[in-house]
């Protein structure tokens, strides 16, 4: 019989992953932030640009981290190092719904000194404010391990 051993992601790993996140969404972000505030500073001025910036800020990397973690378990940084988000209870995806909890988590866990993600460093389960609020961990799959394999 064939077991999946998984083991919570810690602090250091999931920041490589939150590093990661940030100089991808950056690289996509940084060119459509250019064309958009050049643009509409240029032909409607002020108002327009606030708008702009709303939606390349706020709106896009809410519907990307929506997508990914719906549909991969996992942003970028977090496929990169092979980690997953998954129901605290059941290890299942997460979807729409808690997706969202947790992305609100997220402000949750920033607000006061981050203290929400440095709580992921000391939790045994290695939980950060967002997740325990979601109900979901991040895991790392390491190799199966077979019960009657003797090395």
């Amino acid at each position: 019989m064939e077991d999946k051993a998984l083991v919570y992601a810690g602090f250091w790993t999931r920041l490589a992953a939150s590093i990661i996140d940030t100089v991808l969404m950056l690289l996509v972000a940084l060119p459509f932030a250019d064309s958009a505030y050049s643009y509409f500073n240029w032909a409607n001025g002020m108002q327009m640009q606030a708008s702009s910036s709303i939606g390349i800020s706020w709106i896009f990397p809410f519907i990307a981290t929506m997508i990914f973690w719906v549909y991969r378990s996992a942003t970028p940084g977090k496929m990169i190092l092979k980690l997953k988000i998954v129901n605290a209870t059941t290890g299942e995806p997460i979807g729409i719904g808690r997706s969202v909890i947790r992305y609100i988590g997220y402000y949750i866990s920033a607000f006061p000194l981050c203290l929400g993600f440095l709580w992921i460093a000391f939790s045994s389960r290695k939980q950060g404010w967002h997740d325990l609020i979601a109900g979901t961990v991040v895991v790392k799959a390491v190799k199966p391990f077979y019960k009657d394999r003797h090395f």
